[in-house]
């Protein structure tokens, strides 16, 4: 029996003894980490936020078995944003969808939630009314041709069944009880509801395809409104990825028990610390970046120039030599040597320590 089959259901419980002190320690984690912002300038967070949020639609893809170009994600991102990041490289249908969904969750989201925005949200993700090859119902609940609904995880042909949703004929209902429950204010601390808004949706599993994600779109929405701010610095998504099997093994086994569903809310704020822990190395690297640009606030760069320090300020993989130049900055060889020994005789570039078959260049250090 699964819980959705539990005559209580929906009344949920928790341990509120074993919650209060994880709760407790995730709010001062929250609240430390968005003073430390606040202390920033404007476009920093925004920088950190486009970086959070282009980790946050890649990873939430792949957990779906979805791989986004992360660079097409970062374009769509920053045009909405109205940040200048130098030349966009043209975006997918399926990329511009899951970032209209974030943004909108997130900087919407005091907005009511409505049957007809979860609509738009499906939309958005299957702008082509298919899933892969295989037609589905878009913009509308599932249907008795959607057959029972299983949550899995796993390759094609290799998938592991973690429970079963409820009959397509009870969807409605189900939603329409969930979404008045979602707009209720009060009796509940907002990240919990955050963590059982995401589990409740899961179970009801509503659409073909697509839950996952918008079970994590809802919950990044309902984090945003604890904070009172639509900029991200932390991707549950990018930790959910990090935590795959985790995350379906406590998905299962609350499915399987009884309606108390403590094991999940611990799992979640034991999660969305660590989300938060593993921001800092992201938060290091904007705030790396900022510092750069500062120090050469009064320098002239050319198009080309800016562009290539952007990539290797946002983790550039590899060597950055002469030849990978031109390639980035769609130039001549001739040009990058002249371009990169600019920026050395400024001191801005210096010849990389280790040797090999052609020179390399890194980012000098200040002293």
């Amino acid at each position: 029996m699964y819980i959705h089959e539990i005559e209580q259901w929906p009344a949920f419980s928790w341990d509120e003894r074993r919650l209060s002190p994880l709760l407790a320690k995730v709010r001062h984690a929250q609240g430390r980490l968005l003073g430390r912002m606040e202390a920033l300038g404007f476009q920093t967070r925004e920088e950190a936020t486009l970086q959070t949020l282009t980790h946050d639609v890649v990873q939430t893809s792949q957990i779906e078995g979805e791989r986004l170009d992360a660079r097409q994600v970062r374009s769509s991102l920053a045009r909405r944003m109205g940040l200048d990041i130098g030349a966009l490289p043209p975006t997918d249908r399926n990329v511009e969808g899951i970032v209209e969904v974030l943004l909108d969750a997130t900087r919407n989201h005091a907005a009511e939630w409505t049957v007809e925005r979860l609509f738009a949200w499906h939309a958005a993700l299957f702008p082509t009314g298919r899933s892969g090859l295989r037609p589905i119902v878009v913009g509308g609940w599932r249907t008795a041709r959607s057959g029972d609904m299983q949550v899995v995880s796993g390759a094609m042909g290799r998938e592991t069944v973690h429970f079963e949703a409820p009959r397509h004929d009870r969807v409605p209902m189900e939603m329409q009880r969930f979404m008045r429950w979602l707009n209720t204010e009060a009796g509940m601390d907002p990240v919990l509801k955050s963590a059982l808004a995401h589990f409740w949706f899961v179970t009801i599993h509503p659409f073909e395809d697509g839950n996952g994600r918008l079970a994590r779109a809802i919950a990044d929405g309902m984090l945003a409104r604890s904070e009172g701010a639509s900029q991200r610095f932390y991707s549950m998504s990018s930790q959910i990825q990090r935590e795959r099997s985790e995350y379906y093994l406590v998905l299962e086994s609350c499915q399987k028990g009884d309606l108390d569903v403590t094991g999940w809310l611990e799992w979640f704020l034991g999660c969305m610390e660590r989300a938060m822990e593993a921001s800092e190395d992201m938060l290091a690297d904007v705030l790396r970046k900022a510092r750069f640009w500062g120090r050469h606030a009064g320098a002239t760069f050319n198009d080309r120039q800016r562009k290539v320090l952007n990539r290797v300020l946002d983790g550039f993989e590899g060597k950055l030599t002469t030849s990978k130049w031109a390639k980035l900055a769609e130039c001549s060889p001739d040009t990058a040597l002249r371009d990169i020994g600019d920026l050395v005789a400024r001191g801005i570039l210096c010849k990389a320590a280790a040797g090999g078959r052609s020179t390399s260049y890194d980012l000098s250090v200040p002293e």
